[in-house]
């Protein structure tokens, strides 16, 4: 069972990036995701959530409003697409899998310049 997240980078202060993360080795319908994120010096904290029908979506407070997660079980891709980005949002973004224990991505890194 594999992770792998994809299209950080750097990005100006109110720009947009869309982040995925692919899934391989699993019946990736069959389960809940999640996006989560690690500042520097900071605790890896909850980003969002969806569950395995696409519905569901959570988001913590300091994202709703400018983040969206969506899956596409056909291409065993969820995504995290990211508007507004501010300095506050830089960190290394993991993707996760809500099994027992959750799988885990790599991460991928995104820099929000101000």
């Amino acid at each position: 069972v594999q992770l792998v997240e994809s299209g950080g980078g750097l990005v100006q202060a109110g720009g947009s990036l869309r982040l995925s993360c692919a899934a391989s080795g699993i019946t990736f319908s069959d389960y809940p995701m999640g996006w989560f994120r690690q500042a520097p010096g900071k605790e890896r904290e909850f980003v969002a959530a969806i569950g395995w029908n696409g519905n569901n979506a959570h988001y913590d407070e300091s994202v709703k409003g400018r983040f969206t997660v969506s899956r596409d079980d056909a291409k065993n891709t969820m995504y995290l697409q990211m508007n507004s980005l501010q300095s506050e949002d830089t960190a290394v973004y993991y993707c996760a899998m809500y099994r027992t224990p959750k799988i885990w991505g790599q991460g991928t890194l995104v820099t929000v310049s101000s």
